[in-house]
């Protein structure tokens, strides 16, 4: 069963994480690019899922995170995923809470 892919805009407390992240930052201009190709990609994700059994991570964020992996030269997976639970950039980016 596919995950959803929702958008949260607070991280369980009263601080946006896209506030911390500056204005000027290049990742705020490739989101949009990112988002708009994996809504595009959506209908085939959802054709890839089983509609029965417990939902996986959205397929959403795990490109999202690969994509970081490889603008920020992130050596292993093993890294990504400490990188995605100690950096406020990768979780505003991937929206990983």
């Amino acid at each position: 069963m596919r995950g959803r892919d929702h958008q949260r805009g607070h991280l369980g407390g009263h601080v946006d994480p896209a506030a911390l992240v500056p204005q000027d930052h290049p990742l705020r201009q490739i989101r949009p690019l990112v988002n708009a190709a994996l809504a595009r990609l959506s209908p085939e994700f959802d054709q890839l899922y089983s509609l029965t059994g417990r939902p996986s991570i959205p397929p959403e964020q795990l490109l999202r995170a690969l994509l970081l992996q490889a603008f920020f030269t992130v050596r292993s997976e093993r890294q990504l995923v400490e990188q995605l639970r100690y950096n406020i950039l990768f979780r505003c980016h991937v929206r990983f809470q």
